[in-house]
């Protein structure tokens, strides 16, 4: 089993990218008979995973610290199936999702660049943080991850998505596509980056062909990621695909799942491009 995760890269400005960006769909016009959005969740009393790095919302959610003072408005509560209390920004709105679940040892902020764009682009996004991480619930164990997973892919449901567009770093990719088999949304397309075949209990490989996901599929890793056995895993999740169009991504930087996109330099950027642009075709081929 793969489950190691190497520190995560700071947050970097993408100010500079916005001229080789994939071009922003234009949101549809929303007329006044448009049911109301959901009323937010109440916030909860819990004990954060890491209190020195956690504060409350105006509203009272706990949030991590990392997350732009901008978009601590877009906190709220979830609550998984077995009771752990989860803290999540909800950004954007539509029927378009996108989940973006994080890896294990990093937290919500692993995604918040790539959610924050997406979110401008016309997509609604949740981004989970995982139980006994950042403002999360503190748990007894690190399992279940899967069940975090499926409160991100509730609360798009709450909120008004019909569709998913499926993504995660290690752990989070192999969460991700294990909680998405079988989602009543509709699945667009799944990305997972440094995502291991099995984490803990959870076999990607399994759900993959149980439940079939033809949908586009793009699997990024790095062959030096822990002397090539995450790469192992990665191509074993590629050769159960079914998916007729699947990519599978050799990134040489040696970094891990997030980590790939945050390195500094022309390389970080052109993959977060990549990973923008593939979000946005999936979502144009599946029309």
């Amino acid at each position: 089993m793969v489950s190691g995760c190497a520190g995560p890269i700071g947050e970097r400005s993408r100010g500079a990218e916005a001229s080789t960006a994939p071009t922003a769909r234009v949101p549809s016009v929303v007329g006044s008979s448009a049911p109301a959005a959901p009323r937010d969740h109440e916030p909860v009393a819990y004990t954060p995973s890491w209190p020195d790095r956690t504060v409350r919302t105006g509203r009272g959610h706990f949030v991590n610290t990392c997350v732009p003072k901008s978009l601590r408005s877009k906190a709220t509560t979830l609550t998984t199936s077995d009771g752990v209390h989860l803290s999540a920004l909800v950004l954007g709105e539509g029927p378009d999702g996108v989940l973006l679940d994080h890896e294990q040892g990093y937290n919500i902020c692993s995604f918040v660049d790539i959610g924050r764009e997406l979110a401008q682009r016309g997509y609604h996004v949740v981004i989970p943080e995982y139980r006994n991480h950042g403002a999360s619930e503190k748990s007894a164990d690190n399992e279940h991850i899967d069940r975090d997973a499926r409160a991100g892919l509730a609360e798009l449901r709450r909120v008004g998505a019909t569709r998913v567009f499926l993504a995660g770093a290690s752990c989070g990719g192999t969460t991700a596509a294990i909680a998405g088999a079988d989602t009543p949304l509709r699945v667009t397309g799944l990305l997972m980056m440094s995502s291991p075949a099995r984490c803990g209990g959870l076999d990607a490989v399994a759900a993959v062909r149980k439940y079939k996901l033809r949908v586009p599929t793009m699997l990024v890793v790095s062959p030096g990621d822990m002397e090539g056995a995450v790469e192992k895993q990665v191509r074993e999740v590629y050769a159960a695909s079914s998916a007729r169009n699947k990519e599978l991504v050799i990134d040489k930087s040696g970094f891990h799942g997030t980590d790939m996109i945050k390195r500094t330099g022309a390389a970080g950027t052109a993959l977060h491009n990549r990973v923008i642009t593939f979000v946005t075709d999936s979502y144009a081929a599946s029309r």
